[in-house]
């Protein structure tokens, strides 16, 4: 797969088919025309071609590459077991329905063929689902504060799990909110609701959660792309300073923030891992045209 220009009196029917459209093409009118990702057909090629536009980027797509449409409806046809079907496709995902109630069945092995970690399927039949959480910290783009007070949340984990004698768990809630650098804000609050907190405090919070768990990777999926510019700065100094007891995974589609926090970084295209490498080279001396193509803003 390599990224191309297309000038417009270069374009023709079909040199456009089967190609992957870059960024979204509006019309006379403004509103999309056709959509970025979509891999190009006759008809959406012609709609194109009705549109003004002085230069489009593309992806040559070769015989060895899968669109996210179709390598997704693999995946899922793959696990899909009786009473579960696979729907249609919105938004990058492939829907997995049921289609009767009771007992439905998931194919346990193609999901444990393509998530491991260090060895350990985490699909596989005997995995220890409670300890694999404990294990892998998870914190998601919504902020997610149990319905709970703020001393319970940061609790919950360690009394789940058996970390600590209850005698204990005072110490460990005020080590993760303290890592968290949020003790001294609720430290007077700590039977008050985690929901009363802002949105950058909830999002600590439940950073606070998955570290009281002291977990061997912390998983972060977007943490500030629901945040204000301050509390995302707060949340970035905590992953800079996190990063040096814990392994942090962060998905981002901001490359600014990828670039302040991360030591390495890799560029998924198209569900395709494209380039991995430190991050001050793949910003500055991308290896792949695809990366340079996207981080100098000729796509995406």
């Amino acid at each position: 797969m390599k990224a191309i220009a297309l000038r417009r009196e270069a374009a023709t029917l079909e040199g456009l088919v089967d190609r992957v459209l870059c960024h979204d093409v509006r019309d006379a009118a403004g509103k999309i025309a056709v959509e970025k990702g979509a891999r190009l057909t006759a008809a959406t090629a012609k709609i194109l071609l009705e549109t003004p536009w002085e230069e489009i980027h593309l992806l040559v797509v070769e015989p060895s590459d899968l669109h996210e449409e179709e390598a997704g409806k693999r995946l899922a046809v793959a696990i899909v077991g009786d009473g579960v079907e696979v729907k249609g496709y919105t938004g990058g995902q492939w829907t997995l329905a049921a289609t009767r109630r009771g007992l439905l069945r998931v194919r346990r092995q193609a999901l444990a063929d393509t998530n491991a970690l260090e060895g350990i399927s985490v699909f596989s039949r005997g995995t220890d689902a409670v300890d694999l959480r404990r294990r892998v910290g998870m914190v998601f783009q919504q902020p997610n504060p149990f319905p709970k007070t703020i001393f319970d949340n940061v609790a919950y984990g360690p009394r789940l799990n058996g970390l600590a004698p209850e005698r204990d768990v005072p110490e460990r809630v005020e080590r993760a909110l303290r890592q968290a650098a949020l003790w001294d804000e609720v430290k007077d609050r700590l039977q008050g609701p985690g929901t009363s907190l802002s949105g950058g405090q909830q999002q600590r919070l439940c950073i606070a959660r998955a570290l009281a768990n002291e977990p061997e990777v912390l998983l972060m999926d977007e943490p500030c792309s629901a945040l204000d510019p301050a509390a995302t700065q707060r949340i970035e100094e905590l992953m800079v300073k996190l990063k040096e007891s814990y392994a942090i995974v962060i998905v981002t589609h901001d490359m600014q923030q990828a670039s302040r926090v991360s030591d390495f970084t890799g560029f998924f295209y198209l569900g395709r891992l494209v380039e991995f490498g430190d991050t001050k080279q793949l910003f500055t001396r991308p290896r792949d045209e695809r990366t340079e193509a996207y981080i100098t803003g000729r796509f995406g």
